[in-house]
């Protein structure tokens, strides 16, 4: 079989984990067929921007164990990426049939496209465009995302690097915090637009001992910001630094987010949010008056490989194999998934789940993991996440840097 690999969507410190488990996977399973690579998903897929990935990971046709491992701990996307939507092929078909063109032309028996919640609903698409018109490609999703929120599976590879580089965040800001005898304020605004796993994980903080973060809000419940000034105000006069967490997507108790630029809006339908953490220190300067600071975390958060979890990483390749399994199988319209079995000790099995069960939906905190005040996570929020943040995985160095891999574009 001839297959074609793509990535899509936000960065992760493990989504190149996963293409290295499917080319080593490909290679090992159809020795004589070819593996190419998409750049910039879906959309660079359209424009033809194709390489040959089994001449640069496979010389000679057997897989380059160093090459694919420095591949495995480089972070962000090795194809790069894109936002790109797909229509519905009922209303437009073009996007479909130019895709399909390029898959006969070169042969291609299976795709797999590695994202998170957008991607798997392209993957939804083109297998049901697939059904509709007979067409014999199998098609497979292979998770991602930091925002932890795909359904179908128990946590989304990246996020478990994400989420220590979050916990390692906010433990730093904390030390630095604590070292003046002056009243303060520290907010720190992490990523997560309607599920608020990521801002939980700053939870793991406190595992040294540490009180911080004092105050953790998450998306899914409404944002009251008279009791978050009162709130703020009493960890202030109890603890004279406070730390507070809060998620990007703060709602307030009519659901419209606090903080949205409704003027822009993604192909995805996806609204702008922006400044959320700015907001609050306005607000607690102005309404309270100590000193106050905002930290927005951004970008860094998505693609911290120097705070990569080996747990994570191991995954990430592990679904990236299964999903070539899956194909292997004759599955299609399938996301390759994770079940964790035990939390002590740690163990997950690997399955498969109908990717229209997953396409378009959103997982959000089990509200039972918050606790009755609304500002923290419960005991089973941080026994859940803790597996996760462990390992340290071998980057190679060179000249005092990580030696990540880049492809010449």
């Amino acid at each position: 079989m001839n297959i074609l690999v793509a990535q899509s969507g936000g960065p992760t410190a493990a989504i190149n984990a996963s293409l290295a488990g499917v080319i080593s996977r490909a290679a090992e399973e159809w020795p004589d067929g070819r593996i190419f690579g998409g750049c910039n998903g879906i959309q660079g897929i359209l424009e033809e921007h194709i390489v040959d990935l089994k001449e640069t990971f496979c010389p000679g046709g057997k897989p380059d164990e160093t090459l694919l491992h420095r591949l495995e701990v480089t972070p962000a996307m090795y194809l790069g990426s894109c936002r790109y939507r797909m229509k519905n092929f009922e209303e437009d078909p073009s996007d479909y049939e130019v895709f399909f063109g390029i898959v006969e032309k070169l042969g291609i028996d299976a795709f797999f496209y590695i994202g998170g919640n957008d991607s798997m609903d392209t993957v939804q698409m083109i297998g049901d465009y697939a059904q509709a018109h007979d067409k014999p490609l199998r098609v497979v999703g292979v998770p991602k995302t930091i925002d932890n929120d795909l359904m179908g599976i128990d946590h989304t590879p990246g996020f478990g690097s994400a989420a220590r580089f979050v916990a390692t965040e906010v433990r730093e800001i904390a030390l630095d915090t604590d070292i003046y005898l002056n009243d303060s304020v520290v907010i720190i605004e992490i990523m997560g637009r309607d599920a608020g796993w990521l801002t939980a994980a700053s939870a793991l903080a406190r595992m040294d001992g540490s009180t911080a973060p004092h105050l953790i809000y998450l998306p899914e419940l409404g944002f009251d910001i008279d009791d978050f000034l009162r709130k703020v105000k009493a960890r202030l006069f109890r603890y004279h630094h406070v730390v507070v967490c809060v998620s990007e997507g703060l709602k307030d108790v009519n659901g419209d987010y606090l903080l949205a630029d409704r003027s822009r809006v993604d192909k995805f339908g996806h609204t702008a949010l922006a400044g959320t953490g700015g907001y609050l220190r306005d607000q607690v300067v102005n309404r309270i008056g100590c000193k106050v600071r905002c930290v927005e975390l951004n970008v860094a958060q998505r693609a911290a490989g120097h705070c990569a979890s080996g747990t994570d990483l191991q995954e990430s390749r592990r679904l990236g194999s299964e999903a070539v399994g899956l194909a292997a199988a004759g599955k299609t319209s399938v996301m390759a998934t994770l079940t964790r079995t035990s939390d002590d000790p740690y163990t997950v099995t690997y399955s498969s789940v109908d990717v229209h069960e997953v396409a378009d939906r959103v997982k959000t905190v089990p509200l039972s993991w918050i606790t009755p005040d609304e500002t923290d996570v419960t005991e089973e929020m941080i026994r859940y996440l803790q597996p996760l943040i462990q390992g340290d995985p071998q980057t190679p160095v060179k000249d005092g840097l990580p030696d990540y891999l880049r492809m010449q574009k």
